[in-house]
């Protein structure tokens, strides 16, 4: 079998380009024979459909990359997998997605998502993303290389260190973190609160936004935002400086970094609600706040990103949720628990390494990609057994 993955390569330290990274790894670590090609680049791609002659094209994104990742490929007679997330709604390629064989999403919500609006169950199967076990790892606070990360931050040896990552802080639940911190006054340990953001138009208005409230809930010497572009390879040794990761999104079709953090041994809180409810596992690997909010749209308006020819209010029969909000309340008495106990950061860390290992390492996820494979599209069954990949045993 040959498979072509198209996502954002050669990769970049974003999550949709990781997770396709991987699964590429993993394939060619499975002998697979596999190629990668950016999923905006026609030419290359054309290059490999005709070169290479691929069986299937997996392609990462969510449904807005259609003509790139399931019209193209098709365009060459090469059968599309779509790989997808959710952005809350689909708006748009209801036709093209329905006349799939196979989609994979992420995780059981983004698979309901589908469903609500309307997409055929008979092709839709949760294939979650993968993690490097054998680099996101536990790391103690006084590995070297760990704890100059700490002493760069500003994070002195007896305050413990929260930790958010994302695109933006806000979208990843932290103005709900920063208001249950403030709750929790001097009942708790001295701690560090870092939002490591990435440098983009927005970060700056959202920065400049979440500073505010920080100075109004008077935790604005404990707040630090990290606003740098940085590598994979420095990653791991980020969480290992953390003693909690803290990531209560408002919309998460999987959740990278919260999986990544318990490879690291390190506890996670998020919220009861999306991807969470597959990757993590309260009082087990993590602890999960309650849902305070729902917000659902009626209409947008969406343009040429999304396949229309020019901007076009799309309305939906029945609201759409968009996002969540996590109850600040509930965050507050799980970050209580998890500042004054070190046995109980402990344990969740070591259990959320297990389960992170035995189900989301990239090489079991390659696997089972090849078995829905197998299972679901017209010509893979007829394999014969040899060619078809093993499970890994991580370890």
């Amino acid at each position: 079998m040959k498979i072509l993955l198209l996502y954002e390569y050669p990769p970049v330290p974003a999550g949709l380009s990781t997770q396709g990274d991987l699964l590429f790894r993993g394939l060619r670590e499975l002998g697979v024979e596999a190629h990668a090609a950016h999923l905006e680049s026609n030419l290359e791609k054309e290059w490999y459909y005709r070169t290479f002659a691929p069986d299937y094209a997996i392609g990462v994104g969510y449904w807005g990359y259609a003509p790139n990742i399931i019209l193209h490929p098709q365009r060459f007679g090469v059968q599309p997998v779509p790989w997808l997330v959710a952005d809350g709604y689909i708006a748009n390629y209801m036709e093209q997605l329905n006349s799939l064989p196979l989609i994979f999403l992420t995780s059981t919500w983004v698979r309901e998502v589908y469903l609500r609006d309307g997409v055929r169950p008979d092709g839709l199967e949760v294939l979650p993303v993968g993690i490097d076990t054998t680099q996101f790892v536990p790391r103690a606070h006084d590995d070297p290389q760990v704890r100059v990360v700490r002493e760069a931050l500003g994070i002195a040896p007896d305050e413990l260190m929260l930790l958010t990552i994302g695109g933006d802080a806000a979208s990843k639940g932290a103005r709900e973190v920063m208001q249950a911190l403030a709750r929790l006054g001097n009942d708790v340990p001295p701690w560090k609160y870092v939002c490591k953001v990435w440098p983009q138009a927005r970060t700056v208005t959202q920065n400049q936004s979440d500073r505010q409230l920080a100075e109004q809930l008077g935790i604005s010497d404990r707040l630090i935002l990290a606003t740098n572009t940085i590598s994979r390879n420095f990653v791991p040794y980020l969480l290992a400086a953390c003693d909690v990761y803290v990531g209560p999104s408002r919309l998460e079709g999987f959740g990278m970094p919260h999986i990544e953090a318990n490879a690291c041994a390190r506890p996670v809180l998020a919220i009861d609600a999306m991807a969470f409810r597959d990757t993590l596992v309260h009082e087990e690997t993590a602890l999960l706040a309650a849902v305070a909010e729902e917000h659902r749209i009626t209409e947008t308006i969406l343009g040429v990103e999304a396949g229309f020819p020019d901007d076009r209010r799309v309305v939906f029969p029945q609201p759409r949720i968009v996002d969540y909000r996590a109850d600040v309340a509930d965050i507050a008495a799980h970050l209580g628990r998890l500042l004054t106990d070190p046995a109980l950061r402990a344990r969740l860390g070591e259990a959320g390494r297990a389960r992170v290992t035995a189900r989301f390492d990239y090489r079991v996820v390659a696997a089972r990609c090849m078995e829905l494979l197998t299972q679901r599209v017209p010509g893979v069954s007829q394999l014969r057994p040899t060619d078809r990949p093993r499970v890994p045993q991580p370890g």
